[in-house]
């Protein structure tokens, strides 16, 4: 790998540093390079915290090495006004003569305007350094902006034979846990990377489930549920506190979103786009997962297969597509599919 590809391979692993508190910021990493050495490092932490850059340009002891360095950064500098100063006025003030990225910025306020600052200062930049790279890490953010809509992660746990659910008999609640303990771990690592998480009715009625992330350390996700008719109690723990909203044909309270009677898949979309939710986890049922494939609303799935055969009961969602990664974990097999 070049020198270049080696600073701003650096860069993507502190981006990385920030994948569970940057959203909905993208991740973003940043070195400063002074006669071939490394000198500064930052990432961004969270939104509305110091970007990359000027953490990065915060660590050079002697500011006047700046005039005679490089800046590497995984993200296009921005060029706006947001909750923080545009970082590229910050780098033409302190006469950074070259600056090194890996990919534009595809939200609208930014795309090409943090070059075009730049350039106009007299900066050198040099683009597309581990492009692919740096657009897969914030892949999310850029489906985002790109498709205005949120980025879709599908999940759930099956049997080896298929089977989501086992038989219930009329009536019959609570979790039947086909995967192991530690994959519980996996599983909620993964709700702390997404901003929101979606179950139907019937997941709410049959398992009452939490939607949280205890058995990880990392933020809980917007809860979404679905209830066309609005027939959930208040009492289920997905309407513990304020973080849900509930997508139905009514609205009672300030949570509340309406549907309309078709395109209900489409609505949500809109209305997490339009309130900035950046990513959604979509964890089941069976219905609702098989409609998100069914439209071809989905950018990632996680299938977890557990190692007990269960014969008969209710069928997995499947995937016309091949995994592109397998994990292990215990006794449990996970496989990755993207939809490209």
């Amino acid at each position: 790998m070049s020198a270049e590809g080696t600073f701003m391979q650096r860069c993507l692993e502190l981006a990385k540093m920030g994948q569970y508190t940057a959203a909905p910021n993208p991740m973003v990493g940043c070195v400063i390079v002074y006669q071939n050495e490394i000198i500064a490092e930052g990432y961004h932490h969270h939104a509305g915290g110091p970007h990359a850059e000027v953490v990065a340009i915060s660590k050079v002891k002697d500011q006047e090495l700046l005039k005679q360095s490089q800046l590497y950064v995984s993200l296009e500098p921005c060029a706006h006004f947001g909750r923080t100063p545009p970082c590229s006025d910050l780098i033409v003030e302190k006469g950074i003569p070259e600056v090194f990225m890996a990919t534009r910025d595809y939200n609208a306020e930014v795309n090409g305007k943090g070059v075009a600052k730049l350039q106009s200062a007299g900066i050198k930049v040099t683009e597309g350094i581990l492009e692919q790279e740096a657009q897969a890490l914030n892949r999310k953010f850029f489906t985002f902006h790109a498709k205005k809509r949120p980025f879709i992660s599908l999940k759930w746990a099956q049997s080896p034979d298929g089977i989501i659910d086992l038989a219930r008999s009329p009536g019959q609640k609570g979790i039947q846990w086909i995967s192991q303990p530690e994959t519980q771990v996996f599983s909620h690592q993964l709700r702390a990377k997404h901003q929101s998480i979606l179950v139907g009715r019937k997941t709410v009625e049959i398992d009452d489930p939490s939607l949280d992330t205890r058995a990880f350390k990392g933020k809980d996700p917007l809860r979404i549920i679905i209830d066309p008719e609005y027939r959930l109690a208040e009492s289920h723990q997905v309407f513990r506190d304020d973080n849900y909203l509930r997508f139905s044909r009514k609205a009672k309270n300030t949570q509340d979103r309406l549907l309309r009677d078709a395109n209900f898949l489409e609505d949500i979309l809109e209305h997490l786009y339009q309130e900035g939710v950046q990513s959604i986890l979509i964890e089941g049922g069976a219905h609702t997962l098989n409609s998100f494939i069914e439209a071809n609303l989905w950018d990632e799935a996680w299938q977890v297969v557990g190692n007990k055969n269960l014969m008969t009961g209710l069928k997995a969602p499947q995937l016309k597509k091949q995994a592109v990664e397998s994990i292990k974990l215990g006794k449990d097999q996970i496989f990755k599919y993207q939809n490209l």
